[in-house]
């Protein structure tokens, strides 16, 4: 359960980016399993493998619905990753990219100016 606002000892930013470098600092797959395992509650863990198990499923362009009934994941949440691989901060995006499930955006033409 989240604490009640209180004056914390460094803003929440702060420990934010705290979080990302630890997670940097991590050398292979046990090491996250580790620290992701003491980090998140099971229902915490559960949430992101869900999300990210239909991941490589929109990426294949597979229909919500038959997501849902191939993974269990609800369709409210499969639409939430679609909408946040097309519109979101680019983190799955990135990831899917260099696992090979999606390919790299095609460049857009430059626009000459003409004389």
């Amino acid at each position: 359960m989240k604490r009640k606002s209180i004056e914390p000892e460094a803003p929440a930013e702060a420990a934010e980016i705290s979080l990302y470098e630890a997670l940097l600092t991590l050398r292979d797959e046990a090491e996250m399993q580790a620290f992701f395992h003491d980090l998140c509650t099971p229902a915490e863990l559960e949430a992101l493998r869900d999300r990210w198990r239909v991941v490589p499923l929109l990426a294949q362009d597979v229909p919500y619905r038959e997501i849902h009934d191939r993974t269990a994941v609800s369709v409210t949440t499969v639409g939430r990753v679609a909408r946040c691989l097309q519109m979101g901060e680019g983190g799955y995006r990135i990831a899917a990219e260099r696992l090979g499930w999606l390919a790299p955006p095609a460049p857009t033409p430059s626009k000459r100016k003409s004389r």
